[in-house]
């Protein structure tokens, strides 16, 4: 037997030995095992039998499978934000190249939204967008993760009420003055829409868990952690301001601009699926949602979705923190 052979079997002894594990018996269900496959391996068949429309409408199809790669996506930055978050020994550049991961994500993001803005008739949109009501991707869990993930709670909360809220504040009330929150509910009665409802009976107890396991780990705070060089490091700073310029303007944007084409197509004005005043909650310039306030100078701030923010997005020299 080889010497390369030997050591191979040393370290699997050594591995399932930590077990408790015997190493020979694992090593004989080799024998019985079947050889995996492309098929097997990415769950191809379940994959591709997930997309269930609820008309006759053939583009709804498109409609279908175009947000289940987004959510796909989401799983995928995610994952990233994770693996920063829990980095024993995190370094700047560790950081900076799951960012750019996560950057690279959301850009296939935005540049893909040319597949619902060019790829539906909009005809049959606005037939088969009858059959989703109250349903909306405003309920999409994952995107409201990533918002936790990314960014301390306070930059999350409406406007209005930012002033009122701090890190005292039980999570719960922070929970229902989510910026989000204005796209259903009445702040006047309490009174929310079915939309809300719904998302909220399904997800508000795992979001307050997510809340509360991100309140010091999420980027913003993890950034502010690091030592000052690493915080002044350049790569990292433009890292960051493209992910945040990238999901809260450009991806924000493509998205806005994609349900003006399909929602004021009849010329008449138009809601949301889920009944929201859509252009309200969704143009950025309103949301006022900036994950790292910190590193964007006040005039990139005061015109936060109004000015195209690309030309100022790459730094020359580091902004202090």
């Amino acid at each position: 037997m080889s010497e390369a052979k030997r050591d191979i079997l040393s370290r699997l002894k050594k591995k399932y030995d930590a077990i408790g594990q015997d190493v020979d018996t694992h090593l004989e269900g080799l024998l019985h095992s079947t050889p995996i496959t492309y098929w097997d391996y990415i769950q191809t068949d379940v994959l591709l039998n997930l997309q269930v429309r609820r008309s006759e409408q053939p583009d709804e199809m498109t409609f279908i499978i175009y947000h289940q790669i987004n959510e796909l996506l989401f799983k995928m930055v995610l994952w990233e934000i994770e693996q920063i978050s829990s980095h024993q020994d995190l370094t700047t550049e560790f950081f900076s190249s799951r960012l750019q991961r996560i950057s690279r994500y959301f850009d296939m993001l935005s540049s893909s939204f040319t597949i619902m803005r060019e790829g539906m008739e909009v005809e049959q949109y606005l037939k088969f967008r009858n059959t989703l009501t109250p349903a909306s991707g405003f309920q999409s869990a994952q995107y409201r993760l990533i918002e936790f993930a990314s960014t301390e709670l306070i930059n999350l909360i409406d406007n209005r009420f930012r002033e009122t809220i701090d890190r005292n504040t039980p999570f719960e009330h922070a929970y229902e003055h989510l910026y989000w929150q204005a796209a259903g509910k009445n702040y006047a009665t309490g009174d929310k829409t079915t939309l809300l409802r719904l998302f909220q009976e399904r997800y508000m107890e795992d979001f307050i868990v997510f809340m509360k396991k991100y309140n010091k780990s999420n980027l913003a705070s993890i950034f502010k952690s690091l030592p000052a060089e690493g915080r002044m490091n350049l790569d990292l700073q433009n890292a960051m301001r493209h992910y945040d310029h990238t999901v809260n303007v450009r991806w924000v944007m493509t998205h806005y601009l994609t349900a003006e084409k399909y929602l004021e197509s009849s010329g008449e004005p138009a809601e949301a699926t889920g009944g929201s005043n859509w252009k309200d909650y969704m143009h950025p310039r309103h949301q006022r949602r900036i994950f790292f306030p910190d590193l964007w100078t006040p005039d990139e701030l005061n015109n936060w979705g109004i000015s195209n923010l690309e030309d100022h997005k790459i730094l020359d020299q580091p902004i202090a923190t």
